[in-house]
């Protein structure tokens, strides 16, 4: 189809413009939308809504299948065909269909893309919204509701949001590729070996009947935005947030044995938090979508399951990476020896990071009998 330099196909009326619906037809929602959101919309989008769902797909060349597949996977509702949709949105089609007749994606990685990056953006855009709301205290000028104060926050801060994200976003980029083209080959860029993390609340359930929600939120507020500084800070990813959980990852069992043992430090610490348990293990992983599955990342929730209040929890597998990269002795008798050994020969003894005490095998839920492994830290814990 021949596109003009407006994005309307030509011929739609005879003139080249797009068909204006008549009421009660497609393309005609019954309602109108609130004066102040769609004053917000055209602010944020930078556009006014001009197209049809068939009429988008249209102009940007893509079929209604392939169109309805990329806004569903972005997280967009159907919307029948409302009049609803702005020239970026003609724009975000053309690119992602570009993308995939230009060979450099498939159609499916395509739509992996629009899932993820909506799914992403999605949770950041409620939390600023949300945030931003939560802050004003006072309106600008009295009788000013915190809807009508919206507008002006959002048009001072868009442009600065929009840098700092896309800034953020680079970063982010650059460390993943750093990652993996440091990969011993192409199956470890999919599977990779990788110490995955748990780290669990206790008694959250009781929390939520005792406290108020304002309240709770602020906890949860507080050990997430902790959890995430102590993670980042020490070399770690965050994988995601659940509430009274967080999950992450780390390239090494050291790396990962630090962050836990200073999470629970930490939280011990603060006498407004929950007892904190941690549940570790190492080995293979399959990463997709920002996201790690397999056994390793279902052995170390099990294990955080029955960790014990204020303790970590680790795998066989974790504890013998430990003692491969000299991180842990292999017991504490060992380590007497070797000290012992150093002592007579004038020399400094080894010097260990972590603890190992094997605890009693039992068996764990789909895993069958696993021998887990009590993690504590030896010496200074910022040493």
């Amino acid at each position: 189809m021949t596109v003009d330099d407006t994005g309307s196909g030509a011929g739609e009326d005879g003139r080249g413009n797009l068909p204006a619906a008549e009421p009660g037809e497609p393309g005609d929602s019954g309602e109108d939308p609130h004066p102040l959101a769609l004053r917000l919309e055209q602010l944020i989008l930078g556009a006014e809504r001009r197209y049809t769902p068939f009429q988008a797909a249209r102009s940007a060349g893509v079929s209604m299948e392939l169109a309805s597949r990329f806004w569903r996977a972005m997280g967009f509702a159907d919307i029948g065909q409302a009049r609803a949709l702005t020239e970026a949105d003609v724009l975000a089609l053309r690119r992602l269909a570009g993308l995939v007749e230009a060979g450099l994606l498939s159609e499916a990685m395509a739509v992996q893309v629009a899932r993820s990056t909506g799914q992403t953006t999605a949770r950041l855009a409620e939390w600023q919204i949300d945030s931003f709301l939560e802050g004003l205290t006072e309106p600008p000028e009295p009788g000013m509701t915190r809807t009508e104060v919206t507008y002006p926050i959002v048009e001072l801060l868009l442009p600065e949001l929009e840098e700092f994200l896309v800034y953020v976003w680079r970063r982010q980029l650059a460390a993943s590729a750093g990652r993996v083209v440091q990969a011993a080959d192409d199956e470890e860029m999919v599977d990779r070996r990788l110490a995955v993390c748990f780290a669990d609340l206790v008694g959250f359930t009781r929390l939520t009947r005792r406290m108020e929600e304002e309240e709770l939120g602020e906890l949860v507020e507080a050990f997430e935005t902790t959890c995430a500084d102590l993670v980042a800070a020490r070399g770690g990813r965050l994988i995601k947030t659940l509430g009274d959980e967080v999950l992450y990852a780390a390239d090494d069992a050291g790396t990962a044995a630090d962050i836990a043992l200073l999470l629970v430090e930490t939280m011990s610490n603060d006498e407004t938090m929950p007892e904190l348990r941690v549940g570790m293990a190492f080995g293979t992983v399959t990463t997709r979508m920002g996201d790690v599955f397999g056994t390793t990342v279902n052995l170390a929730s099990r294990l955080t399951s029955i960790a014990p209040r204020d303790a970590v929890l680790v795998d066989s597998a974790f504890a013998e990476e430990l003692v491969r990269t000299g991180d842990a002795p292999a017991s504490e008798a060992e380590a007497a020896e070797e000290a012992a050994a150093a002592e007579k020969e004038g020399e400094e003894p080894p010097k260990y990071r972590f603890a190992l005490q094997p605890m009693w095998q039992r068996p764990v839920r789909g895993l069958g009998v696993v021998e887990p492994w009590l993690l504590t830290r030896r010496g200074d814990p910022d040493g």
